[in-house]
């Protein structure tokens, strides 16, 4: 439900989004699934290369071994072939974890059963769970992973506004300031 354009914002949007999704693994939990539904996708859609690069960078030098599994749900066929050759540039550990689904596809379906709690799995990923995107819902789940960052970080003041309607926290306090 990702509406932006600007390739900036979208990076912010995705770092925000894996940051949250970290914050809340179970303890003991260190790794994640990603399902990356591309339908809709065209090439008037599509991310543009460099912001794709950014992201591949991003994700392999602050995220490293985050990633337990990403499937890419409904890509069109194009993508395959391309991811081909693109993957070359991603680590090999990390390119294995990439699964192409293809609805229709019986492998595809039979592995998303396999990976998958079918009853908690929304129907348009062949799952039986009906669910609705609810923004206000989704706002206020967000308003609470930043109460948890903070936290985390030993901030306890309220973010600070900059630019572009853009809020930050300020800097953590050094380790040594916090022990005290």
């Amino acid at each position: 439900m990702q509406n932006t354009t600007s390739a900036e914002n979208n990076i912010r949007h995705l770092v925000y989004l894996l940051e949250n999704a970290v914050i809340n693994l179970s303890e003991g939990q260190e790794q994640m699934s990603w399902l990356i539904d591309f339908t809709g996708f065209s090439l008037n859609t599509s991310v543009p290369i460099r912001t794709a690069r950014d992201i591949i960078y991003i994700l392999q030098s602050h995220y490293p071994e985050r990633l337990a599994i990403a499937f890419l749900y409904n890509p069109p066929r194009f993508f395959e072939v391309f991811y081909k050759a693109v993957r070359y540039f991603l680590d090999p550990k990390t390119a294995q974890k990439v699964k192409f689904v293809y609805p229709k596809n019986k492998d595809s379906v039979e592995m998303m059963q396999l990976y998958f709690d079918i009853e908690n799995l929304p129907n348009e990923f062949g799952g039986n769970a009906t669910l609705k995107y609810d923004h206000e819902e989704f706002s206020r789940l967000m308003a609470q992973d930043d109460v948890k960052t903070a936290k985390f970080w030993g901030i306890d003041e309220k973010p600070y506004q900059i630019g572009n309607g853009h809020s930050v926290a300020p800097e953590p306090a050094p380790i040594s300031q916090q022990a005290g």
